[in-house]
């Protein structure tokens, strides 16, 4: 479930940030340029079109940055730990005996518990930081500052909506608590292994 709100919270994700170009000539202006991205934030791919207010000319510009392999990485992760959690738990329901033969189950349990763990703390701090150069890359103002027209002290330009990143702050919150998870499981997988009743013996 928790791998699962992880990588629906940030692939799902589109947003939309708004802004308005006021010139001095007011029949030049454009109060609401709407700007769309989403998942997986190839924001250098996201074009758009702003009036340049010398004359009815306007220029096409895109976002800066590309921060698809971050958020990519992340959602790999999650997708194949779920994939992962469902199979083990058919082994752990209808293969129990087949999962303790040979100690081989537990085994490969344990050594697939610790690299999950650690998958899930390099994904989730990469997609932290990624997120956090979204947020400055999407920042209206940020976005203003590449327009011609905003150059220019005789027109007036502002932020109109800046995008909703609720959904994107809870994926690295989900990122870190299946760390936690995957994390806290290393203790009971390693005493499946049985050399934790070895150890006491």
């Amino acid at each position: 479930l928790f791998a699962i709100f992880a990588f629906a919270t940030c692939g799902g994700y589109s947003g939309e940030l708004r802004l308005s170009v006021d010139c001095a000539n007011k029949s030049e202006s454009d109060l609401s340029i709407d700007i769309a991205f989403a998942y997986p934030f190839r924001l250098h791919q996201v074009n758009f079109e702003a009036p340049t207010c010398e004359g009815k000319r306007r220029e096409t510009l895109s976002l800066i940055g590309d921060f698809s392999s971050s958020a990519e990485f992340f959602v790999t992760i999650a997708v194949f730990a779920f994939l992962y959690s469902l199979a083990a738990t058919v082994v752990y329901i209808f293969f129990q005996n087949k999962y303790r033969e040979n100690n081989r189950g537990p085994l490969i349990d344990f050594i697939v518990t610790v690299v999950f763990s650690f998958l899930w703390l390099v994904s989730s701090s990469a997609w932290a930081k990624g997120l956090s150069d979204v947020k400055i890359a999407t920042d209206p103002d940020e976005v203003l500052l590449l327009m011609s027209a905003c150059k220019q002290q005789s027109n007036k330009c502002l932020p109109v909506r800046s995008p909703v990143m609720s959904s994107l702050n809870t994926s690295v919150v989900f990122g870190y608590l299946n760390f936690i998870l995957w994390a806290g499981n290393i203790w009971f997988v390693f005493k499946e292994t049985g050399w934790h009743s070895s150890g006491q013996r």
